[in-house]
């Protein structure tokens, strides 16, 4: 294919590629951008999940790889003209690389069991407010921090000389260029949270080596370009630049979220909820530390000040382990019939440590219901039902609690990710929170992914607001209202789940 870099003037857009991984599934998308709006093309869509070898769980890095191959030559197949590539992903895991470049065994999944125990030792050796005051995130048992401290004195760690972050190792494998891009880089617990900068000080007193961290990006910056073999792969004989954008998943789900004004919440709604709001600095209380609130850097220096709701994994290995019994198939049906099941007759803490690993879902749910002295639900609907309920009731105490710590109103709650097509759940969400829930858009990552990009081109400019009103003009969204009255009915249950309401 031959052709210079730069918009297609028969349709006035300049096209990108939206390169998105998340925890279960991945995709490239092709982003057509223009001053009118933006349109995406899914060009190829792939599963992804562990993959058990011995007593590890790993995430199969290389075929992800090749699947991000895969689609850049079916977006360059579409538009020869292509123009930039990005790469998102989840939060936290990494690869190790040598001083010849080269993978030091394969990337660990998060959900892996290396690091029980493990944050227990370091808060204790460093203290929860050291690590709060410096980097104002939330502690989680699978933070790269954790996973390592579970390395040390290994002979992995031992050889690597660099650790990248899953979009970055990619981007390295597609340029030959290393980086850190930030606001996955502030999911780590070693980014200091004020000068978005690797911590130093903290990283000496957890004994890891400073050589792993290597220079930062920030989303917009440049990131390389494609290198000659990989243009070769794609299908192009011409420089195509990678660039830098929110790579941590959601810090591209909330630059699209759609929102007039700063008085909103948002909810990225996948495999987990990221519940918070956006906000110009960050909050390092003592009773924001006590909650467990993060604050993660977002696009154009913004704050993401939110909670981690264990989020849509309940449901999705509940499903996993119903399909391998004959127990259930289509996932229409089933939440149909979840509606009709009586409301908030069971609920759970959606963030109970047990709930985390791989496994027999729907037992553990069952165990957590009894153990509260509630009635366990029979069937696949009943049990769809209870998952729901507690993530609408979740979601409810996150925003309520989002709100009290920030100081920061909000009117309206958006939901945006896979969550949004789920309309059982967005309902619930208004009603436990009483506020409008607008749900959309569903790829809200690759679309603020690509957006990211094309500001970086000058296809469009502006700040976020500028890249939102883009959005309003050009998406399409639905909003659930709540429905009147039944909030003691969200506290009762919010207090049988064993949650802090707000």
């Amino acid at each position: 294919m031959t052709g210079a870099a730069g918009p297609d003037h028969s349709t006035g857009s300049t096209a990108v590629a939206a390169v998105d991984l998340g925890a279960a599934s991945g995709r490239v998308m092709l982003a057509e951008v223009g001053r009118a709006g933006v349109t995406l093309t899914e060009v190829h869509r792939f599963d992804n999940g562990p993959v058990r070898l011995r007593d590890t769980l790993h995430w199969d890095v290389l075929r992800l790889h090749a699947e991000t191959l895969a689609g850049l030559r079916a977006a360059a197949a579409r538009r020869p003209d292509l123009a930039s590539v990005g790469i998102d992903s989840w939060a936290v895991d990494y690869g190790l690389l040598d001083s010849t470049g080269a993978l030091v065994g394969n990337p660990v999944h998060y959900r892996d069991r290396r690091t029980d125990g493990v944050s227990e030792r370091v808060v204790a050796a460093l203290g929860a407010d050291y690590l709060y005051r410096t980097t104002g995130l939330q502690l989680l048992p699978f933070n790269t921090l954790f996973q390592l401290t579970a390395e040390l004195d290994t002979p992995a760690l031992d050889r690597a000389r660099t650790m990248l972050l899953i979009p970055d190792l990619l981007g390295y494998w597609l340029t030959g260029v290393a980086g850190s891009e930030v606001t996955n880089a502030s999911t780590t617990q070693l980014l200091d949270v004020r000068t978005r900068e690797w911590s130093t000080d903290l990283i000496t007193r957890a004994g890891l080596p400073d050589r792993l961290f290597g220079p930062l990006r920030r989303p917009g910056d440049p990131a390389g370009e494609l290198r000659p073999e990989v243009r070769e792969a794609v299908g192009v004989d011409r420089a195509v630049p990678v660039t830098a954008v929110g790579s941590h998943d959601t810090a591209s789900a909330v630059a699209a979220v759609p929102a007039d004004g700063d008085r909103f919440a948002y909810i990225s709604c996948g495999t987990w909820s990221l519940v918070g709001v956006e906000l110009p600095a960050p909050v390092l209380s003592e009773q924001s530390r006590a909650a467990n609130f993060t604050n993660e850097a977002g696009v154009d220096g913004t704050v993401r000040y939110l909670r981690n709701v264990m989020g849509l994994w309940l449901l999705q290995e509940s499903l996993r382990v119903w399909r391998s019994r004959g127990e259930a198939g289509d996932l229409t049906e089933l939440l149909a019939a979840a509606a009709r099941q009586p409301a908030l007759a069971a609920v759970v803490d959606p963030d109970d440590p047990d709930f985390l690993p791989p496994g027999d879902m729907p037992a553990r749910l069952a165990r957590a219901c009894a153990e509260r002295g509630q009635p366990v639900p029979e069937g696949p609907a009943a049990m769809t039902r209870c998952i729901l309920d507690s993530l609408a009731l979740a979601h409810r105490v996150a925003v309520r609690q989002a709100q009290r710590l920030s100081g920061r109103e909000v009117d309206v709650v958006h939901v945006v990710g896979g969550g949004a097509r789920n309309e059982l759940l967005c309902q619930l969400t208004a009603d436990a929170c009483g506020l409008p829930v607008v749900a959309g858009p569903v790829e809200a990552t690759a679309l603020g992914n690509a957006l990211v990009q094309a500001r970086a081109l000058g296809v469009v400019s502006g700040g976020l607001a500028e890249l939102r009103a883009l959005l309003r003009r050009t998406g399409s969204t639905r909003t659930y209202r709540p429905a009147a009255g039944g909030q003691a009915g969200w506290r009762a249950a919010a207090e049988r789940a064993g949650l802090a309401d707000g």
